[in-house]
């Protein structure tokens, strides 16, 4: 959410609120963010009543996010919200959450930073600073910045991250000052890192099987070795024969037959033995006698049902209630 639709979604709430309630909100508020959202006020001559209830619902399922991660982290607001809303609309809400906690944490502009330029600048100041400042960025790359030290000053910074509980505010934003200002000739502080692996296998779970298997084929003859990155991370409908016994039948209990029958049309005889494997006699035979009857299918129609059946895969996964393997990462320690 950018910072002009959050202000313009904050005057629309207040709006639908109500003149007495809206100025109890607003006396909360800084200063800098009640001029920002009167103006937005000032200018909203109409207001759509479904854009009312769609900003009203986010609101409360944010308000509900947050007080779920004060009261048991992440993980617990995320299994929370996946009973309530669903997984997908769970992943959009604790994103959402997320971002704006980035924003509204200390040390924005260093979060943002290449992580390269922060280290080459971190590398002069004091360890108590260094310390302080890692604690509010994203891990791996306070990790990335921490392995750039020497040992001795590693081991001064770990000990007094390990050892800071608290810090007043003045501390804090006497510092930030500080760093704003050494960081603001290097770091352009409207760049966010976007794109990557991650990103691309994103999109290519979502486009059909031919589309997928023609950019695969592309990189693998332009950049092998990003090609080999992305197979190890993409799931495709072959790939379902390395799935455990126990998670295969789970997906199968939420495929439809037709679906099935109609993604496995055309594929080798080892992936539907593998299928078969996995459901009880009866089903086989039902199975086996819709493929033999079954007349020419169009490729798209089969691959669309392939598609069907990676999509019941990839969200039981979300949802933690089957293990799908994504090349190194996601090792099982034992």
């Amino acid at each position: 959410m950018s910072d002009v639709a959050g202000i313009k979604k904050a005057a629309i709430l207040l709006i639908s609120l109500g003149t007495e309630t809206s100025a109890e909100i607003m006396r909360q508020l800084p200063e800098s963010y009640i001029q920002k959202i009167s103006y937005e006020i000032a200018n909203i001559d109409y207001v759509n009543p479904d854009e009312v209830d769609e900003i009203a619902t986010e609101f409360l399922e944010m308000a509900q996010a947050r007080e779920y991660v004060l009261d048991g982290g992440v993980e617990y607001a995320r299994n929370l919200l996946n009973m309530a809303l669903g997984a997908q609309r769970a992943k959009e809400v604790i994103d959402m959450l997320n971002q704006i906690q980035l924003r509204e944490r200390p040390f924005d502009i260093a979060r943002k930073a290449d992580p390269q330029q922060l280290t080459n600048l971190l590398l002069h100041e004091q360890p108590q600073t260094v310390a302080l400042i890692l604690c509010y960025m994203q891990p791996d790359k306070a990790a990335m910045i921490l392995s750039q030290f020497s040992i001795e000053k590693q081991a001064e910074i770990a000990e007094r991250i390990g050892t800071i509980t608290r810090t007043t505010p003045a501390v804090i934003e006497k510092i930030e000052r500080v760093i704003e200002t050494k960081f603001s000739s290097f770091v352009d502080n409207e760049t966010e890192s976007v794109g990557g692996v991650h990103t691309l296998v994103e999109i290519l779970n979502s486009v059909g099987r031919s589309t997928e298997k023609n950019i695969i084929s592309m990189l693998e003859e332009k950049q092998p070795e990003l090609a080999d990155e992305v197979k190890a991370n993409l799931f495709t409908f072959e790939d379902i024969v390395g799935l455990e016994r126990g998670d295969v039948q789970k997906v199968l209990r939420e495929v439809d037959n037709d679906q099935l029958a109609l993604a496995l049309k055309g594929v080798s005889e080892d992936i539907k033995q593998f299928i078969f494997q996995n459901l009880s006699s009866r089903a086989v035979e039902t199975l086996q006698e819709e493929l033999q009857f079954m007349g020419p299918a169009r490729l798209s129609a089969v691959e669309e049902a392939q598609q069907k059946v990676v999509a019941v895969i990839r969200r039981l996964d979300e949802v933690g209630e089957i293990y799908l393997r994504r090349g190194e990462q996601d090792a099982v320690i034992s």
